[in-house]
């Protein structure tokens, strides 16, 4: 099987839906001209021209309201926030309008939209850039949240929420869009709601998503070499949540540690400890655990970025107090 990159995986998946339907358009700063500011719309506006490839004013605000506009007129726009930091200028109209018309309308109104681009710190860009913005959205009734962590499930998962007639929050990250994976050539979609196992085992259950993914295969990585047997459950999306595999697997392994990317309160990992251990609290062998980041806004410093996010060693730590290997 070919490999690609986690941006071109995404691009993959915008082309052939654009192919299909000429309803679909993709809008927002530098996506055409410039080939977009990760080159993840690279060679886009040549194939589909101006009309359907839009750049757009530095206005969050203005060009999320016309694509809502746009959607409840029939057409499937697909809005790249240059980073979902800047997705707060624009939170009124993904809420008020774009989560809620289909409600608030009796029915008459669907809105298929998707709001894509990265989420959370990608390096030196201090507290403004650097937010994890999956809660917050995902507590929003009427938005589905996407939250791929390699390019196989990038792909599958854009061509799923481009096709969904609901408004959808495909949250991506800048350090992964160089990353490589294998994709196959032939079609796949790969259905919101449904998490994925990426590694099996019988002693914890570690659950993640997105990039913070890697931090949960590198600490199951690290707790084999100690003959600790983690199962890795990757959730791709954070609403719906497939709160199932993640139950059936700790009634299996009896121990629960969640690794996520946001600040600790009202976070995806507290929706998920209250749902385990009111469905499978007579299954555990320890209180769950939760690794996040730090209750504070992200440091610019290297040092300080490395104590506030999550890591492997932080994730082995919590893997052996669950299983009272340490305190």
């Amino acid at each position: 099987m070919r490999t690609i990159e986690f941006r071109e995986a995404l691009r993959e998946a915008m082309n052939e839906e654009m192919r299909k339907d000429e309803k679909i358009f993709l809008m927002g700063e530098e996506v055409a001209e410039y080939n977009g500011a990760y080159k993840v719309s690279k060679g886009m506006l040549a194939e589909f021209g101006e009309k359907r490839i839009i750049d757009t004013p530095i206005a969050e605000l203005g060009f999320a309201g016309i694509a809502v506009g746009a959607a409840m007129n029939g057409l499937r726009p697909i809005v790249e926030f240059m980073t979902f930091n800047f997705s707060l200028v624009a939170i009124d109209q993904i809420i008020n309008s774009a989560a809620k018309m289909m409600s608030m309308s009796g029915g008459q109104f669907s809105v298929p939209i998707v709001f894509r681009g990265p989420t959370a710190s990608a390096g030196m860009l201090s507290s403004q850039h650097s937010q994890a913005f999956e809660n917050w959205f995902a507590n929003c009734p009427g938005l589905k949240v996407v939250v791929p962590s390699n390019p196989y499930d990038a792909k599958g998962l854009l061509k799923s929420a481009i096709r969904d007639n609901d408004p959808v929050i495909y949250m991506e990250s800048e350090q992964m869009y160089g990353d490589k994976g294998e994709v196959p050539e032939g079609e796949y979609i790969i259905p919101i709601g449904v998490a994925d196992i990426k590694k099996e085992g019988k002693d914890v259950t570690i659950v993640s998503f997105g990039k913070i993914m890697k931090q949960a295969l590198g600490a199951a990585a690290e707790l084999e070499k100690e003959g600790i047997s983690a199962e890795v459950i990757d959730l791709r999306t954070v609403r719906p949540i497939d709160y199932a595999t993640v139950i059936n697997s700790v009634k299996k392994t009896n121990r629960l540690v969640i690794v996520e990317e946001a600040w600790p309160l009202a976070s995806i990992s507290s929706e998920l400890t209250f749902k385990v251990q009111k469905e499978a609290f007579d299954y555990l062998d320890a209180p769950i655990l939760r690794v996040t980041s730090a209750d504070v806004p992200l440091p610019y410093a290297p040092t300080l970025i490395e104590a506030s996010l999550p890591n492997v060693a932080r994730v082995v730590k919590a893997v052996k107090e669950v299983m009272y290997i340490v305190k």
